[in-house]
């Protein structure tokens, strides 16, 4: 349930500055908002975000943060940017702040129970007029890809994934990037304890592919440069989703970084033409 609406309006050097990173089309075929919706009985925020020519029904994509706490946390320029250039695609979006995060109620877990708040974005479609509730994709970026891929073992309903730089495996030991090592710290407890081990397994879905979606299609891309997520994430997971024989695209990109910054428009070309492979042919 949406308790609060807000219609996001940037000055005009903002909306200048996202004409130069996201294009025209962002702000001329898009229309994006800041909520707070209810997720467990908690006051949630988070984004909407849809065409402006609301005549149709658009398919709808659930979007995925990446980072912890308010580190990660999606800005209303940074929303305007990405998620008008997914509704300007044709799709509605709704993306999550996750618990206890920009104001909102709770604490964020981690892909603990915070994963309801991904869930509970589904039955938010009942108050757009135009999202076909039944046409599904959703997206990750780094934490953001965990939370994805925890995701889809919950539902079913998802046709088309596309996970970048995703986190599959919480390795939680002195060999993994320094920046995972202060993340697990940070959020899973005191290292070497039974019970930070335990919830590094229960958040790693290379312990657990076969409770993925069968009926999902994933777009798996990682930079191998990637020192934040490393990069054998994902390669280690799609050996797994080969053995159990689940589509999937696998996309290494030479040279990229965590955020493939070097790739943008590459990857927003790929990003974009997987969703409409999936949920509008």
């Amino acid at each position: 349930m949406i308790i609060e609406r807000e219609l996001i309006q940037l000055s005009p050097q903002q909306e200048r500055m996202i004409l130069s990173g996201w294009g025209e089309e962002v702000i001329q075929k898009s229309v994006v908002e800041k909520i707070t919706y209810l997720s467990d009985g908690l006051k949630v925020k988070g984004y909407i975000a849809y065409p402006n020519n609301s005549v149709e029904k658009y398919p709808c994509v659930i979007w995925c943060r990446g980072g912890i706490g308010n580190a990660g946390a999606i800005d209303k320029f940074n929303a305007r940017g990405i998620f008008g250039q997914i509704a300007s695609w044709g799709y509605c979006v709704f993306a999550s702040q996750y618990r206890g995060n920009d104001g909102g109620e709770g604490h964020d877990n981690f892909g603990g129970d915070d994963i309801n708040d991904v869930l509970n974005l589904i039955p938010l479609t009942e108050e757009i007029p135009f999202a076909d509730k039944n046409n599904w994709g959703i997206e990750g970026w780094s934490r953001g890809g965990m939370m994805t891929y925890l995701t889809l073992t919950k539902t079913d309903i998802f046709k088309a994934a596309i996970v970048l730089g995703g986190i599959a495996n919480l390795r939680c030991n002195s060999s993994e990037s320094k920046f995972m090592r202060r993340l697990y710290e940070q959020t899973l407890g005191k290292y070497d304890t039974a019970e930070f081990f335990d919830r590094c397994k229960s958040r790693s879905i290379i312990n657990f592919p076969e409770k993925l979606s069968e009926k999902t299609a994933f777009l798996i891309i990682h930079g191998n440069a990637d020192d934040r997520v490393l990069p054998h994430d994902s390669i280690d997971l799609s050996y797994k989703l080969l053995e159990l024989k689940r589509n999937f695209r696998l996309l290494m990109l030479e040279g990229g970084d965590h955020f493939l910054k070097s790739h943008r428009k590459e990857v927003d070309k790929l990003r974009k033409e997987w969703l409409d492979k999936w949920l509008k042919n």
